[in-house]
């Protein structure tokens, strides 16, 4: 009797924890990226996001070059078994030589959206670079990811990345959140107390996702500076920077597709 009482709970469990979508999301700050990156780079970095379902991009340049670039990019991960979209946001409203554009690719099967994304205006005179919202919708559920990069470490990134948690609080969301990116800021430092007070949590600790230029005694991996935060309607299940290097022989072809390691969150909707 008592294991006809357990299998049937047991199935009802799995049932309902497989019933819940798997997300993977990669935020990449792309250096740069725009008519500079090749066919063959462009494919290599096809190879490196190609195994997930959103993918959130950081520096795209302002200019036509960039829309290509990511046209290109969104074409060559066409070419390796699953139907991809994207957006582009419109440059950013930023002083001369900081304007840049986000870019937003992802997998068309289960994820839907239902407009093209906006720059935030609200933060526009509170940042250099207004982050860009899209909406997305997994099998109906509203999944909200916003894009951001912020200024140089030595310009005052605290001031931006405390704008922006304002922002996430006045507005009091009801639904899952992300906030992907370079923040230029370590997770652990005070500024993001305000983020982690709101039930935002940091996908990867101590995980250093900048590239020095050569290889030194500590390696060739430097700062810890790019992050995904996702809010408590969000159950992570494995977020890591994703080491497309590997060695130091190779850090020189490395640095061609980026000086930045992209960070990815698996993940489900609460």
């Amino acid at each position: 009797m008592f294991k006809k009482i357990f299998l049937p709970l047991f199935i009802l469990i799995h049932f309902i924890a497989s019933s819940q979508e798997q997300i993977s999301l990669i935020s990449w700050n792309i250096r740069d990226f725009g008519k500079t990156k090749s066919n063959e780079e462009l494919d290599r970095m096809a190879e490196i996001l190609r195994d997930a379902d959103i993918v959130a991009l950081q520096e795209v340049v302002a200019g036509y070059g960039g829309a290509q670039a990511v046209a290109k990019l969104a074409d060559n991960l066409n070419r390796k078994g699953a139907k991809w979209d994207y957006v582009i946001s419109n440059p950013t409203n930023s002083p001369k030589y900081v304007t840049e554009r986000y870019a937003f690719i992802w997998k068309t099967k289960n994820i839907k959206i239902k407009n093209r994304g906006a720059l935030i205006k609200e933060l526009d005179s509170l940042v250099d670079r207004e982050p860009f919202f899209l909406d997305f919708y997994v099998e109906g559920r509203k999944l909200s990811v916003i894009n951001f990069h912020s200024r140089p470490h030595d310009k005052n990134p605290e001031r931006e990345i405390l704008a922006i948690t304002d922002y996430l609080i006045s507005d009091d969301f009801q639904h899952p959140i992300i906030l992907a990116g370079d923040f230029n800021v370590d997770q652990k430092k005070m500024v993001f107390n305000g983020l982690k007070e709101q039930g935002y949590s940091a996908a990867v600790i101590d995980a250093k996702t900048t590239l020095r230029h050569n290889c030194a005694l500590e390696g060739y991996l430097n700062y810890p500076i790019d992050n995904i935060f996702y809010s408590d309607k969000i159950s992570a299940n494995s977020s890591y920077a994703i080491d497309f290097v590997k060695a130091c022989e190779n850090l020189t072809n490395a640095r061609e597709l980026s000086d930045h390691l992209p960070v990815l969150l698996n993940f489900s909707i609460d």
